[in-house]
């Protein structure tokens, strides 16, 4: 058995690997790692290059392209390793990116997941959107990083040089114990791609693990690999599986009222956004209400994509107002300016 297996999901990404894999094979010392590309359903060369180029890297050919969640799910099925860690194909890491990791998870049982700093690729001293400094979530579930709210990114002047527990971590690069990824479930494959990696933390801290940011440990991310922001399918996906994420994890008690109040919220955001033009972006929104209220009166009772449902466990370390109002109407735009103690339940 491994110790960890580093997993990159890939499709259609020769490109990227082209790009970051020496980084990554340089970078990457430890004796008990390993590197594994999950293909997913490509149809460039990737294959071909990997096989050439890369020879001592290990391929899993998946025949479909099954998103995120169903590619690393499928992948897990063939990996043996004691960590995994889930790796975007357009991630430049590090000197020493590994190690802090590993040496937390050895050390302290209770941390289920940890995530490193997400610095951005292109303006290297900012925090990058995707991870940032790590994620949280505000009362009605709406996602927000230190060092990112919204478009909002701040630049790494050391403030968020502490590690400390987060709600959740960037899929874009995790490490999880995979006894624990295959207990919870795994990714919830009706997500698809986007915020999987929050229901998949959610769930984690569920079952009364912690996930932990990692300062010491630097990655540099492209971002919008896959998807770009501001693309229709994108904010389709993301509306519908944030409703997903609440109606999954949510207590019974109170979870009614507050998907009202994404009703009301996201019917803001949608007219906000065909006020600037994105008329498709528009569309997206009321889709993914659409398509979230038809699958909703089946979703809770699938056992094994929604582990822990129906255990009412509370969650502590949930922003208790609404990031939405804090920043477009109280101009609070760095996670500092925020209130500080919903960070003392944890």
């Amino acid at each position: 058995m491994k110790e960890v297996s580093i997993v990159i999901l890939n499709w259609n990404g020769r490109q990227h690997m082209e790009h970051f894999l020496p980084d990554l094979v340089r970078h990457t010392t430890h004796p008990g790692a390993e590197i594994v590309v999950a293909d997913n359903g490509s149809v460039d060369d990737s294959i071909e290059f990997l096989k050439k180029d890369y020879p001592h890297i290990r391929i899993i050919e998946l025949e479909l392209n099954y998103g995120f969640s169903g590619g690393y799910n499928r992948a897990m099925e063939l990996i043996d390793a004691r960590y995994v860690l889930l790796l975007n194909s357009d991630i430049e890491v590090s000197e020493g990116w590994l190690e802090p990791m590993l040496e937390l998870m050895e050390k302290d049982p209770t941390v289920g997941a940890c995530t490193p700093r997400f610095r951005d690729f292109k303006n290297r001293s900012y925090f990058e959107y995707a991870g940032a400094a790590g994620g949280f979530i505000d009362h009605f579930g709406y996602p927000f990083c230190r060092g990112r709210i919204f478009d909002h990114l701040e630049e790494d002047q050391g403030q968020y040089d502490k590690a400390i527990d987060l709600f959740w971590g960037s899929g874009a690069c995790l490490m999880i114990r995979s006894d624990l990824f295959r207990e919870s479930g795994g990714l919830d494959e009706q997500f698809f791609a986007h915020m999987e990696e929050i229901d998949l933390c959610w769930r984690l801290q569920r079952m009364g693990y912690r996930i932990r940011y990692i300062p010491s440990s630097t990655v540099f991310h492209v971002g919008g690999a896959t998807l770009q922001r501001g693309n229709p399918f994108k904010t389709y996906l993301n509306f519908r599986n944030n409703l997903l994420l609440l109606y999954k994890n949510l207590p019974t008690h109170g979870r009614t009222r507050i998907l009202l109040s994404r009703m009301i919220l996201d019917g803001i955001s949608a007219f906000r956004f065909l006020f600037q033009g994105a008329f498709k972006d528009f569309i997206a929104v009321f889709k993914a209400h659409l398509s979230f209220y038809g699958m909703k009166s089946s979703y809770r009772g699938i056992k094994n994509k929604n582990k822990y449902a129906e255990n009412d466990v509370i969650v502590a370390g949930i922003y208790p107002g609404s990031i939405v109002a804090d920043f477009f109407l109280k101009s609070k735009h760095k996670f500092s300016d925020l209130d500080q103690s919903f960070r003392e339940k944890f």
